[in-house]
């Protein structure tokens, strides 16, 4: 028998691909390689790298993304939170900024990129849910404070380390006084600079009637016009010679050809870290694609989004390059500038190569600060302190997940942040679930619907008990539930069935079936009958392969109306009359 080769997603767009799709497709890549020049360069430096590491991390993924990726908006590159994730997981093996560091980098995208792959093949893309929204709400917000701090101590023109957060924001205080006026102006007056065309500069140019497709160039090109002023404002006027610290040489070539390091015992050091960033990485790209894709009645296949972004990751390892994702920032930018097909991307790594083998000699005298303004101008926009307002009156438990997460990241680093928000979101589903919500449910008078008896006007019987359980029973919860019948049943001296309506069970495992088995066999000796009601296909199902059914002392009802019915024809006929 022969089997067909795997299709590839490259396959759904390619056949309708015509010239105005190709139009849309260039303007969207002239303006997202305007966005992505500066911010490549910029995160390859918060990653601890030569700058021209994120101009080689940029066009490989994207190349690669365009064969295996399902969104057709995503774009793939160096983010914020993934760029300080490696210099957090690289930093306690190498120095900043030398060949072994970026070596290491190297390996430590080869490793993201096969954990990816294997999660993808093996069709895992569900452990991504264990990072809730609030988590991942909370690490973004921490991590972009951590990195905007990070980077205000080049604006100062300072020397300043911490071990997180706090420690590093007591040190910028106490190094207020020797930081260097010019580079201070310089910084503060980019960052006043970005952040005034970053809000205002496009709506105002539409209001003087530039057509918003040029008014949106003009504003993404915000940074590059940063960089080329602030570039030769240095070479003019000597500004390096004054103290301000410029980029220097950048190699004027195409992404090298690298391998990883195979080193076992760096691997193992390598994998948790990898594991997160691969995490972390996954769930920015497909949160941003299946927002984007949903605008277009779209689709995106988390799965194959596993595959792809493992292929961009290994393609930027034997390219000289770091761990990637898709960016929520330029992704957003590609789709409103109208790209249509991940040949955008495409378009968009060949303007990048063609700025790395040609343009990277005028970026000699570009200032350290200009690239620091521009992350502090791009992190920024990913606080968001509106999530702790709304879990604190919506859900407390997403409130102390994401405050637990976002305070961990401050205090402990990315890795131990992420891990504190994670176990935490674990340990109170647990605890939330391990006390389930069991409401005696009654009858409303005139229809066959059953409530809650302390919430609606009902009819309830003398001799048959009538229970709901909201919640699946598993190990956490199967004591609370016998605890919590045994108190419902003491002192109901008339009471001669127990009714346990499931509709809301949706599983039972090994030790909630016992814990069934075992308030049968007590009602039993208490001369009370247990029967189910509305059981679900799938626990049917699982049930009629044990023995507990056919020990059971009562009966399993498709209703619980017709349970009533039957077991109390007297309740039933009174509450009919209603």
């Amino acid at each position: 028998m022969r089997f067909p080769p795997p299709r590839l997603p490259i396959f759904d767009w390619i056949p309708t691909y015509d010239q105005k799709t190709f139009t849309s497709d260039l303007l969207a890549a002239l303006i997202v390689t305007l966005m992505l020049i500066p911010q490549s360069l910029a995160y390859a430096m918060l990653a601890g790298l030569p700058p021209e590491v994120g101009l080689y991390a940029s066009i490989a993924p994207l190349v690669l993304y365009m064969f295996f990726g399902t969104s057709r908006v995503l774009a793939v590159g160096p983010v914020a939170v993934i760029s300080l994730m490696t210099a957090a997981a690289i930093g306690e093996h190498a120095s900043a900024g030398t060949h072994a560091y970026w070596q290491i980098a190297i390996t430590l995208a080869f490793l993201s990129g096969l954990i990816l792959l294997a999660l993808g093949l093996l069709r895992l893309g569900f452990l991504a849910n264990f990072l809730s929204h609030s988590v991942v709400s909370g690490f973004i917000t921490a991590s972009a404070l951590l990195i905007a701090a990070n980077q205000f101590k080049t604006v100062m023109g300072i020397r300043v380390d911490g071990d997180n957060f706090f420690v590093l924001l007591k040190n910028l205080l106490a190094q207020a006084p020797h930081t260097h006026a010019l580079t201070f102006l310089v910084g503060i007056g980019t960052l006043g600079f970005l952040f005034l065309t970053r809000h205002y500069l496009k709506p105002n140019l539409i209001r003087l009637g530039i057509p918003p497709t040029i008014a949106d160039i003009v504003g993404k090109a915000c940074p590059v016009i940063a960089i080329g002023l602030t570039t030769g404002l240095t070479w003019g006027l000597s500004w390096d010679q004054a103290g301000v610290k410029v980029v220097g040489f950048v190699p004027q070539s195409l992404p090298p050809v690298t391998a990883p390091l195979w080193d076992i015992s760096l691997w193992s050091t390598l994998f948790v870290p990898a594991l997160l960033i691969s995490i972390v990485g996954f769930v920015e790209s497909v949160s941003v694609g299946q927002t984007l894709a949903a605008r277009k009645r779209q689709r995106i296949e988390p799965n194959q989004e596993l595959v792809a972004l493992g292929a961009c990751n290994l393609s930027a390892a034997f390219t000289g390059g770091f761990p990637v994702t898709g960016g929520f920032a330029r992704s957003v930018v590609n789709a409103d500038s109208g790209a249509r097909t991940p040949a955008a991307g495409l378009m968009t790594a060949l303007g990048i190569a063609l700025t790395s083998l040609l343009l990277t000699p005028v970026l000699f005298y570009l200032p350290h600060v200009t690239l620091a303004a521009t992350i502090i101008i791009a992190v920024l926009s990913l606080v968001d302190f509106k999530i702790f307002t709304h879990t604190w009156h919506f859900a407390r438990s997403d409130f102390y997940a994401a405050a637990a997460t976002l305070l961990g990241t401050l205090g402990f680093g990315v890795e131990a942040g992420l891990i504190v928000g994670v176990l935490l979101s674990i340990g109170l589903h647990l605890y939330k679930t391990s006390e389930p919500h069991i409401a005696e449910v009654g009858l409303v008078p005139g229809t066959e619907h059953f409530r809650n008896v302390t919430r609606h006007h009902v009819m309830t019987s003398p001799i048959v008990l009538c229970l709901r359980i909201d919640e699946s029973l598993y190990f956490a919860n199967a004591r609370n539930i016998e605890d919590r019948l045994n108190a419902e049943v003491a002192g109901r001296s008339e009471l001669q069935h127990v009714v346990l309506q499931c509709s809301a069970v949706n599983d039972i495992d090994a030790s909630a079936l016992e814990s069934l088995e075992n308030i049968e066999k007590r009602l039993r000796d208490a001369g009370i009958k247990l029967h189910l009601s509305e059981v679900k296909g799938p626990v049917m199902d699982r049930l009629t392969k044990t023995q507990f059914l056919k020990n059971l002392s009562g009966q399993v009802y498709l209703t619980n109306y017709r349970a009533l019915q039957q077991l109390d024809p007297g309740t039933f006929a009174r509450a009919a009359m209603l």
